[in-house]
């Protein structure tokens, strides 16, 4: 590049930068009085050579990495690791190593220090001021001082982000793991103690990866496609079982940068192994009611054939009558959820099918998976007044059930909802499926802002 050039991209450097500085320093004056002789302070803090200063002194608050150590655990206070892709080994295996040039890098540390990292990512010729900082580029330092040496001590600086400050360590809040590396796991010098942490670059790209996929413009062709039985032209991402973790509570920031523009969330994928799925699990389509087909089962038989002949022996009206009672409702209760989880195996939106004649609460309890294929169906489930009218109909179906041998009404009818609603599994089912709802709202809202 020629003397000229230098200059030229120099110039463009430092029109670049102060146009942050003076854009912050016209944030905070907006905020003042003509009058308030906190303006003066500031003009002179945001003095570009002054405000540089003092960014090249806050720097060291912060630190760019590729993998946290706060995702791990908000109080651990060992080393995270700034490893671009392009210095680490494949190995053959999905990591950070896939990402390529392209990565986002996250910051930790000080938060009150980001609009450093900030004005670091400012971009010119497509290249940012931190990549600009790493090579030592001679345009930057020319646009940073006029003094040389000067603007060579804030550039180490800057570099210094990449830098964990300190020898790495771990600590007693991280997960660490024994590694075998000896011939005798009896021998405690045959190991190594690893400290894994988090991919957080890896996470965000998968995280955005799978937003793109979910809720694209692209998809919702496919799924409106999908709902009307038409056919698609282009691919189909599904993510059965994704669960969402958030970090740092209602504090994200705590934990990473990116963390924070992700509002905390982080996605899991299923790591489960197989689900053995009978051939006798199909959609209960053309049916009115799933209760008749729970009432064919073998071992719902065998319980009601049990209570029929317990209650039809007139026992003595006491406490252990009761509780004998009550436990074979729960068993009835928990045969009644296992039925329910064989069918909330089959494929999410199997109820959306015209063949489908199940009452909505039924279609909502069975099929939860629809609501990420349907809004409408999401709506409906969150309104929540469903699991009362599937609590009736278990109550009217066992009330039919014993009705040809006992004097059952009313009474029963409430007795054997109330049991459950007061079920365990039934309502960590309810907790579970609504906090997956909600996450899921929330990831919509957050997309569509």
């Amino acid at each position: 590049m020629s003397k000229s050039s230098k200059s030229e991209v120099s110039q463009s450097l430092r029109m670049l930068m102060e146009r942050f500085v003076q854009a912050r320093l016209e944030g905070k004056l907006e905020k003042l009085s003509e009058d308030d002789p906190k303006r003066q302070e500031l003009n002179e803090q945001f003095r570009f050579e002054n405000w540089v200063a003092d960014a090249a002194r806050r720097v060291a608050q912060i630190q760019l990495v590729t993998h946290s150590l706060k995702a791990t655990h908000p109080d651990a206070k060992g080393s995270s690791l700034y490893r671009p892709p392009g210095e680490l080994n494949a190995g053959g295996l999905v990591g950070t190593s896939s990402l390529g040039e392209s990565f986002n890098a996250d910051v930790v540390g000080n938060a009150a220090a980001l609009d450093v990292y900030k004005f670091l990512r400012l971009t010119f010729a497509g290249k940012s001021l931190l990549d600009r900082v790493l090579e030592r580029d001679e345009s930057l330092i020319a646009a940073l001082s006029n003094d040389r040496t000067q603007a060579e001590e804030w550039v180490e600086a800057f570099a210094g982000i990449t830098s964990p400050g300190s020898s790495e360590s771990s600590h007693t809040k991280a997960k660490q793991v024994y590694f075998l590396v000896g011939d005798d796991p009896g021998a405690d010098d045959g190991y190594h103690l690893l400290s894994p942490i988090y991919a957080t670059s890896l996470a965000h790209e998968v995280f955005q990866r799978i937003n793109r996929d979910r809720f694209g413009e692209r998809q919702k062709e496919a799924r409106q496609a999908r709902r009307e039985k038409k056919p698609f032209d282009h691919g189909f991402y599904e993510y059965p079982e994704l669960a969402v973790q958030k970090l740092g509570g209602t504090k994200p920031q705590n934990i990473s940068q990116l963390n924070s523009e992700r509002g905390g969330n982080n996605y899991l994928l299923a790591s489960l192994p197989p689900q053995w799925q009978s051939r006798d699990v199909k959609p209960p389509l053309n049916k009115d009611s799933v209760f008749p087909l729970f009432g064919y089962r073998a071992e719902t038989k065998r319980l009601l054939r049990q209570l029929v002949e317990f209650l039809a022996a007139d026992p003595a009206k006491n406490l252990q009558t009761r509780n004998t009672r009550d436990e074979l409702i729960d068993d009835l209760c928990g045969e009644l959820l296992q039925f329910a989880a064989e069918l909330r195996t089959l494929p999410s939106g199997w109820s959306a099918s015209v063949e489908c004649r199940l009452p909505e609460a039924e279609q909502l309890w069975l099929d939860p998976g629809r609501a990420e294929l349907d809004e409408l169906f999401r709506q409906q489930w969150m309104k929540g007044d469903w699991p009362g009218t599937i609590r009736h109909r278990f109550a009217n179906w066992l009330n039919h059930a014993l009705a040809g041998t006992l004097p059952v009404g009313d009474p029963e009818h409430k007795h054997w909802s109330d049991q459950l609603k007061r079920d365990g599994d039934w309502m960590k089912g309810l907790s579970d499926d609504k906090r997956w709802m909600a996450a899921f709202d929330e990831l919509e809202m957050e997309l569509e802002a």
